[in-house]
């Protein structure tokens, strides 16, 4: 993969757990909207959390796609979630988007959320899609060079100190400590880890 020394891309390379702490730090844009990344959590197949543990079905078969493509799916029937697809073809593994901290577009984010303070209108997986104006038919969609672009650090930002907890709105494998958040940031969907603002 050309370009491979920059974080976004060497994200994709990485085992799942590895790449939701790389990714945090990271940029997602689509069209005039963008964040950076300040919360992840990791999914593999292997676990049951994660819709992969099933097996190749019409609405996991994207997780099983090479690394670099967007998985999103509908979440308790209202929101859609957006997760990176990491790990080679054949695994099913993704990192979950789970919040932002916006970087441009804040008035449109704020017309399609309402009139939020900055740090809600991106902090939790749901809120993020709807502010971006990500939906389902992006599901599938490469995430280099597609409508919705991963991409490095912004400029002159140093890669931020981590925040490791447990996964949060799932009922299964709760126990493994998959979540990872910027330390210090306001941006973090709640419920805050411990030591998130220590």
């Amino acid at each position: 993969m050309s370009g491979a020394g920059e974080p976004h891309l060497r994200a994709l390379q990485l085992p799942v757990v590895e790449a939701a702490q790389a990714l945090v730090g990271c940029t997602i844009t689509h069209g005039s909207t963008s964040g950076v990344i300040v919360e992840t959590e990791a999914y593999h197949d292997s676990e049951p959390a994660c819709h992969a543990f099933v097996g190749i079905t019409a609405r996991t078969k994207t997780l099983f796609e090479p690394a670099g493509v967007a998985y999103v799916y509908r979440s308790y029937g209202i929101h859609a979630l957006l997760n990176v697809v990491v790990e080679p073809a054949g695994v099913g593994a993704a990192v979950l988007i789970r919040a932002l901290e916006p970087l441009t577009g804040a008035d449109l984010m704020r017309e399609r959320r309402g009139r939020e303070p900055l740090t809600e209108l991106c902090s939790g997986p749901g809120k993020l899609t709807q502010a971006l104006g990500i939906g389902l038919d992006l599901n599938a969609t490469p995430l280099l060079g597609g409508p919705i672009e991963l991409g490095p650090p912004p400029p002159g930002r140093s890669e931020p100190p981590l925040v490791i907890g447990s996964r949060i709105g799932i009922t299964r494998a709760v126990e493994l400590p998959w979540r990872f958040c910027a330390a210090g940031s306001r941006h973090v969907s709640r419920p805050w880890p411990r030591g998130l603002l220590a």
